[in-house]
């Protein structure tokens, strides 16, 4: 794990399910999922807060690679991991409830990616 910014801390792909279970144990709360594809990769940064402090945790995948879920650990990841599954096209595996494409009304294919990164 790496801090790259004050509170943001960059993990690999193999230390997020012990991150995540660390934050549960602790009594973070989940904040939030926010993705981001930029220069051919995926960017995911789950948010956690325990009083007043927060800490970030940015995953960078590739595109075609796998996240695990974690909404077994926190179920509010249901919604940000079919969101983010919808709108950018992540394989997010095995989430607890997924939707099937069907969170939001919408005809575009994974429309917050560009034609030429789909």
């Amino acid at each position: 794990m790496e801090e790259i910014q004050k509170d943001i801390y960059k993990i690999e792909k193999v230390e997020l399910l012990p991150v995540i279970m660390e934050k549960k144990n602790d009594k973070w709360r989940l904040l939030q999922i926010c993705c981001a594809f930029a220069e051919g990769k995926y960017e995911v940064t789950y948010s956690f807060a325990k009083g007043y402090e927060i800490r970030n945790y940015r995953l960078v995948v590739e595109k075609d690679e796998e996240v695990p879920s974690i909404s077994r650990v926190y179920k509010a990841a249901i919604f940000y991991e079919n969101e983010m599954k919808e709108l950018f096209g992540l394989d997010v595996e095995f989430i607890k409830v997924d939707l099937g494409n069907k969170l939001y009304r919408i005809d575009a294919n994974v429309p917050f990616l560009k034609e030429e990164d789909k």
